[in-house]
């Protein structure tokens, strides 16, 4: 496509990520994407899930294929009542394997039954079996392994794993030899009834079997394995192949000695007939590219070609597994140079794959348009997780600078009818991060594609090159950025597309560009994307709505002050939207409005919109039990609302309060049962506790000193005493989270516990749970401030280990950021106390605060170590440098503090003499010299 060429395009950045404010904590935000299949993962959501995928993960139940499902719903004849009542008497289960293995006359779903009624009992009582009624049930099973029937075969397959994962490889010696030997037979049943066995074996003891407790039987298994690659049945060659794959991720040694044989045999079978054997032949050349590159590289242009095949495999898990190839190249640092010369043969085949197929479009009841008065079903709603709470600080130049991502899962919400993992969203995942690798590079391939895509006349082509626009967003921005003028508005006019599929990703992909519309003057784009997405809110499609509301909480993120003039029109919107949706997009609606109070913060306190927005939210308050876990997002979004209404939010917080109190109190007592008569009675769900304590912080923080009396009328302080020391690291972390806010409330209830308080927050400094370290830490550094020269008995509980974490290794910048605020603070209250140790972290403190933006905690931090340099100045000679560095940081530091810091800059220059401070500030970048001679005269 020429320059003159105009069109839309655009690339939209993977799921939605937050940014971190302080003293705003680690929040829990549903990536929601554009429906139908647009959420392309982020990058990290993608390696996990792939790995997963690749690994097979453990899996609770096996599924027997069809069969299996017939047998469940016949499962209330009288057969089946017969054996489960059978179930009480000792030799049961005798009588189970023998009716599986011997009762040939019994249909085979009974029979197949019989036996997965035994699994369960070995799962649940295998160490109480008799050791005859063990040992008789161990030799049925390797007797009957090649059993004529599909459906036993795999039965027996199963009992045999769980017998085997009840720790029982070691104490059934024979087993692994004797289904190794069965592979030899030449009863087709048998060989394939012990490789089906073999390969659950190899799936869930894997490391088991690489290890010296079993004598490391790979080293005859593997070799095994590989004789069967050849074998004249395809079904034989799929086990044997899916075996030694359980091996790779593993780097197991059995496999490493045989690496060039097994990569030999799977090129050999790399055109087989069979898309099983083709399957895992791609599985495994993909984990391979991850743990053994450097074998492959010779033949990565034939493996490239192949792959580029296989992602066009008549069968679409075939495709599904090849498509995963490009995914784990672009990680490679060889991505760029191997991949180049194939982008012209790739890019297509990815692009194409992006398409919705027949069967995405009935799941997806794509013909379906209006559907917004159809209750949800309980398994259209995902399990919602809350994340607790993590302290963060400001940086210079983004208010909203991203900061680590503690531990945390991004939430993705895939398709509801379609599996979690399909070609669409993977070839649109491999998409984005090749365009992360190529950039630009890629958009000569893509653009002509594109242009067709978009305007196409058939809704699904349409849809797809939508999506193809959202997906190369982040990678590819720089080079869109002369389309998107045009492409904008074309894609707020697909927002009104008859095709709710289409509406559904436009949202999406306009999500994705969100950054540059708000960066351009806000009647250009700002404001007709805002009116079109309020609009979709609004759509008749319960998809629609979902991305619409997912991709209105980006625009807000993204906009943040700049909606203020809209404000009465959102609020509009979204509280029509609470008397509209449906129980799923409720949950989403939530987010969108905390998002909202997030990003407009005290610009909502007004008394037009407390009137909109608070009614209906307290109603939803109202509705909800004690358990409902709608309670999570709710609890969210009130804690949003709360810090940005602050005073606003005053007639709304007793009764918000108390129920939040009460859960913490609940579900503790709930724990203490638990724990006391675990027999007796079920453990807590503690996320109630966990959110009811975050909004609790969030109330702390925007009601300030009117928390007072709320606090007063209630024992929250004994609770919190408890949760502090709860074993589950997020309700410490929301524990000390909650500490710090009602440090800074209403300290005088908080005074009376502090003796009791600082040994557990002591002992939480440990950075193992980075989180509860973090939150730990920012609440020691309030409580400082409020201590004052009383702190000093406590100094010595904390100090060491804050220092420890602070010369750590790759600590994560938020957690550095906050030991040093609490380090300067502690030596502000307490500089005889502290001093002596600055030599051992006067460096790390100084490199950890030179990018913090001008605020209150850096400034008390910095009077802090002035203080302590005036007590031990020996302590900043050698790192003096640094200092330095760490006061060029300041835009505009108080008077007195820049008196501060002009008289230990003068001091140090004195001390040295003119020509030696000449000497030392040689070493000084430009910059650095030229602000401190302008700001102080050094």
């Amino acid at each position: 496509m020429g320059a003159s060429a105009s069109f839309f395009f655009f690339s939209p950045a993977l799921g939605r990520a937050r940014g971190w404010r302080f003293p705003a904590r680690e929040e829990d935000r549903r990536k929601q994407s554009g429906g139908g299949g647009s959420d392309i993962n982020t990058e990290t959501r993608i390696r996990e899930r792939k790995r997963e995928k690749r690994r097979g993960g453990r899996r609770a139940e096996r599924p027997l294929r069809p069969a299996r499902w017939r047998l469940t719903r016949d499962s209330s004849s009288a057969e089946t009542r017969k054996l489960e009542q059978l179930n009480q008497y000792p030799d049961f289960n005798n009588y189970l394997i023998f009716v599986l293995t011997r009762l040939k006359s019994e249909d085979e779903p009974t029979r197949s039954l019989s036996g997965l009624i035994l699994k369960n009992n070995v799962k649940a009582h295998y160490q109480n079996f008799p050791p005859l009624v063990a040992d008789f049930i161990k030799q049925e099973c390797l007797n009957n392994i090649g059993d004529s029937s599909p459906l036993i075969r795999a039965t027996i397959g199963i009992l045999i794993t769980t017998i085997a994962s009840k720790g029982e490889l070691q104490a059934w010696p024979e087993l692994l030899p004797q289904l190794c030997n069965l592979l030899n037979s030449e009863d087709y049943n048998t060989c394939e009834g012990s490789f089906g066995a073999l390969q659950k074996i190899c799936e869930d003891s894997s490391e088991l079997l690489d290890s010296e407790a079993l004598n490391r039987p790979l080293n005859i298994m593997i070799p095994k394995f590989l004789q069967f690659f050849t074998h004249c049945s395809p079904k034989i060659r799929s086990h044997a192949i899916a075996c030694v794959n359980q091996f790779i991720i593993g780097r197991a040694q059995a496999l490493m000695d045989n690496i060039d044989t097994f990569i030999e045999h799977l090129f050999a079978l790399a055109a087989d007939e069979d898309s099983e054997v083709r399957k895992n032949v791609c599985r495994a050349l993909v984990m391979l590219l991850e743990v053994r590159i450097d074998r492959l590289i010779p033949h990565m242009h034939s493996i490239i070609q192949y792959m580029l095949q296989r992602t066009q495999d008549s069968d679409e898990n075939v495709a599904l597994e090849a498509c995963e190839f490009w995914l784990t190249l672009a990680e490679q640092p060889i991505c760029k140079e191997v991949l180049s010369g194939h982008l012209v043969q790739l890019i297509p085949i990815l692009v194409n794959g992006m398409k919705y197929s027949e069967i995405d479009i009935i799941l997806l009841k794509g013909d379906v348009e209006e559907d917004e008065t159809v209750p949800d079903s309980e398994q259209d709603i995902k399990p919602r997780f809350h994340k607790s709470r993590t302290v963060t600080l400001q940086h210079e130049g983004d208010a909203t600078e991203e900061g680590e991502d503690f531990d945390e899962d991004e939430d993705d919400d895939d398709d509801d009818t379609l599996s979690d993992w399909n070609l669409r969203k993977c070839s649109a995942a491999a998409l984005d991060v090749l365009a992360n690798v190529f950039r630009d590079e890629l958009l000569p391939h893509l653009l002509p594609l594109l242009k067709e895509l978009l305007f196409h006349p058939e809704w699904v082509i349409k849809e797809s090159g939508i999506l193809v626009l959202g997906a190369i967003a982040e990678g590819c921005m720089q080079g869109m950025v002369p389309f998107l003028p045009e492409l904008i508005p074309h894609l707020i006019q697909c927002l009104s597309d008859k095709k709710a599929l289409v509406r559904s990703i436009a949202c999406w992909t306009l999500s994705r560009y969100a950054h540059w519309v708000v960066s351009q003057p806000p009647d250009g784009y700002l404001k007709p994307l805002m009116t079109e997405l309020l609009k979709r809110i609004l759509d008749g499609n319960k998809r629609v709505q979902e991305a619409a509301c997912s991709a209105f909480a980006t625009l807000e993120e993204e906009a943040c002050t700049e909606l203020v003039p809209y404000l009465s029109y959102i609020l509009d919107t979204l509280v029509f939207a609470f008397g509209k949706y449906q129980h799923k997009n409720l949950l989403i609606l939530y987010d969108a409005i905390g998002t909202l109070a997030d990003s407009v913060g005290h610009h909502l306190n007004q008394p037009e919109y407390i009137q909109k927005l608070m009614p209906p939210l307290i109603q939803k308050w109202n509705e909800l039990k004690d358990e409902d876990k709608d309670l999570f997002p709710l609890l969210e979004c009130l804690s949003s609302v709360a810090t940005a209404l602050q005073s606003g939010f005053l007639p709304y917080c007793e009764p918000v309060y108390q129920r939040c109190v009460t859960l913490v109190q609940k579900t503790l007592a709930q724990a203490m049962m638990y724990n006391q008569h675990p027999d007796q009675y079920e453990a807590p769900d503690k996320d109630f506790m966990i959110v009811a304590l975050d909004l609790l912080s969030g109330l702390a923080e925007g009601l300030g000193s009117h928390v007072e009396q709320l606090v007063a009328r209630s024992n929250i302080m004994t609770l919190l005493f408890q949760c502090m020391q709860d074993t589950m690291p997020e309700v410490r972390q929301s524990s000390f989270a909650l500490l710090g806010d009602l440090t800074k409330a209403c300290f005088p209830h908080v005074k009376p516990c502090i003796a009791e308080f600082m040994p557990i927050l002591g002992t939480n400094l440990n950075p193992e749970f980075i989180s509860v370290c973090n939150n730990a830490t920012w609440a020691i550094g309030e409580i400082c401030m409020q201590m004052g020269a009383e702190m000093q008995p406590y100094v010595q509980l904390v100090l060491n280990n804050l220092v420890e974490i602070i010369n750590r290794p790759n600590t994560p910048k938020t957690l550095l950021e906050n030991t040093a605020i609490t380090i300067g603070r502690l030596g502000y209250v307490c500089p005889q106390e502290v001093a002596p140790m600055l030599q051992q972290f006067i460096r790390p403190w100084c490199t950890s605060l030179r990018n913090i933006r001008d605020n209150e905690e850096k400034d008390s931090a910095f009077r802090g170590i002035c203080m302590m340099i005036g007590v031990n100045p020996g302590g900043v000679v050698q790192d003096f440098i640094f200092f330095c560095d760490a006061v060029a940081s300041w835009v505009t530091p108080k008077d007195d503090l820049r008196d501060m810091f002009c008289k230990i800059l003068h001091g140090f220059k004195d001390q040295v003499g003119e020509e030696n401070w000449q000497q030392f500030s040689e070493q000084f970048p430009p910059l650095l010299k030229e602000r401190l001679s302008a700001c102080y005269g050094v």
